[in-house]
């Protein structure tokens, strides 16, 4: 397969965030009256910010970044206004998976009929399973400009996702209590029809006959609502990661879109080699939930080889996976500096620990900085 040269080497991230009362730090629906502040902010690069599922959620999305120091600015840019016009209308903008205290009307208020008409119909189809469903998670795309390839890349990349989405968790708490999970945003998520990891495809027509075989079988409520870890992207010339929980902090969200980036560059050059993908391991839905409920604090399971291994193994054969890419683009330092940081997860039950869990939105709570 011949693979672009430019192909993988442009980033986007977009980052869904809940938004919550400063008093009680229940999740409350109010993002339409955030998205009515930002409507005359003009974000760097082309960032947007946007509704999301649940009037609780919001979503901020950087432009393409082709470095780092590009990426870190337009993820505090969006941030810092995603702050100031929350303070402005006397809500906090949250940065973790699940609320840690839930409010009891945020799923179904402030909205606008009109202009969620796909949001409701998504309620419709999934009744209670979406219900409570305040999940945030942090999207990457790189820009890879065939979809033929982009598919390739979806079934080289699916032994490192469980990968990812360990060292990504940040959603232990969810509804006044520690669920004991370091990610229950995808055990939230694992309810839905075609989540985790998806089985390679031979090109882009076999993979868009699949989805629309799903909507056609009433599961998905249409062609851009696949839940799978990583896909081709169905709006942009991407490859689309979906599997990290949104991000506690920049440095967090930088790590995910470095790393991701290094795989795609990394499958993109097994390709050229002629190197296809091999099979969907038979242990894909272990491997998820073993990260799922550890993160890096426990076992994990090597898709490669079937068997059990601590999950900090894996990250380490991971970055000598990736050195090469990394090298490439001048990442390697930082991301072996970013590597040492403490997860989300961590940091949250510390807080709740200390402070008190309904105390964690606002202490995790984005600052006017865009940190």
């Amino acid at each position: 397969m011949n693979v672009d040269g430019a192909a993988g080497e442009t980033i986007g991230v977009e980052e869904e965030f809940l938004l919550v009362e400063p008093e009680r730090g229940v999740t409350v629906g109010a993002a339409g009256a955030v998205v009515g502040q930002l409507a005359s902010i003009r974000l760097p690069g082309g960032g947007t910010v946007q509704r999301e599922l649940r009037p609780s959620q919001i979503e901020a999305a950087t432009g393409v970044c082709s470095n780092t120091g590009v990426l870190r600015e337009q993820l505090r840019a969006g941030r810092r206004a995603l702050a100031e016009a929350a303070r402005a209308v006397d809500v906090l903008v949250v940065p973790v998976g699940t609320p840690p205290v839930r409010g009891t009307t945020a799923h179904d208020s402030g909205r606008d009929a009109g202009a969620d008409a796909r949001f409701a119909r998504i309620d419709g189809l999934y009744a209670g399973v979406v219900r409570d469903y305040e999940a945030c998670g942090l999207h990457v795309h790189i820009g890879v400009p065939d979809k033929d390839l982009a598919v390739a890349v979806v079934g080289h990349v699916n032994r490192w996702l469980p990968t990812l989405l360990a060292l990504s968790v940040n959603s232990p708490l969810h509804d006044g209590r520690d669920t004991g999970y370091g990610s229950w945003r995808i055990v939230q998520q694992s309810r839905f029809p075609g989540s985790g990891l998806a089985s390679p495809t031979t090109g882009y027509r076999a993979w868009e006959a699949a989805v629309t075989r799903l909507v056609d079988c009433g599961v998905l409520a249409d062609v851009h609502q696949t839940f799978w870890f990583a896909r081709p992207s169905p709006r942009l010339p991407t490859v689309e990661f979906r599997v990290a929980d949104t991000a506690a902090d920049v440095d967090d969200a930088v790590l995910q879109a470095l790393l991701t980036r290094a795989l795609v560059r990394t499958a993109l050059a097994e390709l050229d080699r002629g190197r296809e993908a091999g099979s969907l391991s038979r242990l894909a839905d272990a491997a998820v939930w073993s990260a799922a409920r550890y993160g890096l604090s426990g076992p994990a399971i090597d898709l490669a080889r079937e068997t059990k291994v601590p999950a900090t193994a894996l990250v380490r054969e991971l970055l000598l996976h990736l050195r090469d890419a990394l090298e490439d683009t001048g990442d390697l330092d930082e991301v072996r500096a970013l590597l040492r940081r403490t997860s989300g997860a961590a940091r949250q039950r510390h807080l709740a620990a200390t402070a008190g869990v309904t105390e964690v939105p606002r202490l995790m709570a984005l600052a006017s900085g865009g940190d």
